[in-house]
């Protein structure tokens, strides 16, 4: 019996179960991909993979536009 444990030779997905979907930028809160990423996931190439990867930490930017807080709120009342 070998103590090697196999694993496989591709850019593994940056799921980390938390699957929510932005409701305004319509990407998942957990991984920063779209839904059409996600789904296109196990068909990319590890070069599309890869660059996916790469473009992803910008993409958490958007989620954490700040609204204004209590200021905002009190505006818009």
């Amino acid at each position: 019996m070998s103590d090697e444990i196999w694993k496989r030779d591709e850019v593994q997905s940056p799921c980390i179960q938390i699957c929510v979907v932005h409701p305004e930028a319509r990407i998942c809160t957990g991984c920063y991909r779209s839904i059409d990423e996600i789904t296109r996931w196990s068909k990319m190439s590890n070069d599309e993979r890869a660059e996916l990867l790469e473009a992803l930490p910008d993409r958490a930017k958007e989620l954490t536009k700040r609204r204004g807080g209590r200021s905002a709120r009190l505006k818009r009342s």
